[in-house]
């Protein structure tokens, strides 16, 4: 399998309600600065392709839900994909079908069961499995446990994305970060009182699991949370979708935002992005969960050509964020947005 390197360059969101107004500071940087931000180009490049596994789910369209527990217990998980499309810039795809499954804290599976394969008889069941289409974000959400493990493979969760006609755009799978202060570590390790009770012992890692064994440089998940509180998968899958018309085209090319640099970052950063014609442009910083953090800028003019935006830590907390650009000019209104890393 061909592991491609590629940068992450955009990420979906679900705005939520304003809160305190702007926090950080703006300004335009040094030209030696603009020509050191030009340098980096963004790219992005199709999802590895996976196998579905020896469980995919029978009739997937029967289970259009967001919650997908059914009758398991364990660790509280929420799982959070954004869809993007190679073919449109990499920008957020909207209107795709995403299926996704992955086994039980026990590591069962539902809708098989009773051979070899797995002796535990779940053929009647349809737990952690569900279908949702992306909203304007390319977001679809689900509402889970955390995913135990079995013998041979690392903790997964399988994903199949379509088009709206049901034509398969991708089968991949979704690894986790492994390590003592991991998510996989803790629930295993310290949740017995969640049903959690293999343990770490004969576990299988990503570097050992066939599937995952040649990288997953393109198939990491990020996971925020805890026990209590539960935990959060935040994962973007980037598939060759419709391709752009001539409008949609022409339209792109009346701006042009790139990833904020660095990314991640300790004290400031900056966000690059070249107008073709004056332009009336909104910063919006939003947390994991989709909560509004605050504004970097709010509908600042701006004029045609190279701009650079920068951003200080200032009170933000280490973790992910996802910026949301909005950007007003004759042409219309556009959204961009991109992930945004605090260390």
């Amino acid at each position: 399998m061909n592991r491609k390197k590629f940068l992450r360059n955009s990420f979906g969101l679900a705005g939520i309600a304003a809160v305190a107004p702007t926090l950080l500071r703006s300004e335009i940087l040094q030209d030696s600065e603009k020509s050191l931000i030009n340098q980096k180009t963004l790219s992005c490049s199709v999802t590895n392709s996976e196998t579905a596994g020896p469980f995919p789910t029978i009739t997937p369209s029967s289970l259009v839900r967001t919650n997908i527990v059914g009758d398991r217990t364990g660790v509280a998980f929420t799982i959070n994909l954004y869809i993007n499309n190679t073919n449109a810039n990499c920008a957020a795809y909207q209107g795709v079908i995403v299926d996704i499954w992955h086994c039980d804290k026990d590591g069962y599976y539902s809708e098989y069961g009773g051979t070899s394969m797995q002796t535990v008889n779940y053929t009647n069941n349809h737990f952690l499995r569900g279908r949702q289409t992306t909203d304007a974000n390319g977001l679809v959400s689900f509402t889970s446990i955390f995913p135990g493990w079995y013998q041979s493979r690392a903790t997964h969760i399988h994903v199949h994305v379509y088009k709206a006609d049901g034509t398969s755009l991708l089968i991949t799978q979704i690894a986790f970060p492994e390590g003592i202060t991991s998510a996989v570590y803790n629930v295993n390790v310290n949740g017995s009182s969640y049903g959690y009770t293999k343990g770490m012992t004969g576990y299988t890692y990503n570097a050992s699991d066939n599937v995952f064994s040649d990288g997953t440089s393109n198939e990491m998940s990020t996971i925020t949370g805890s026990l209590s509180s539960g935990y959060i998968l935040t994962h973007t899958i980037y598939v060759a979708g419709a391709i752009l018309g001539v409008d949609e085209i022409t339209n792109q090319k009346n701006y042009k935002v790139q990833q904020n640099y660095p990314n991640p970052f300790r004290e400031e950063t900056v966000f690059p992005i070249t107008l073709d014609e004056g332009s009336s442009v909104s910063i919006e910083l939003y947390d994991a969960l989709g909560r509004k953090t605050l504004s970097v800028i709010n509908r600042q003019k701006l004029s045609a050509g190279n701009q650079t935006i920068k951003m200080s830590r200032n009170l933000l907390n280490s973790g992910i964020y996802f910026a949301k650009i909005t950007i007003e000019n004759s042409k219309g209104k556009f959204e961009e947005n991109v992930k945004v890393v605090v260390n």
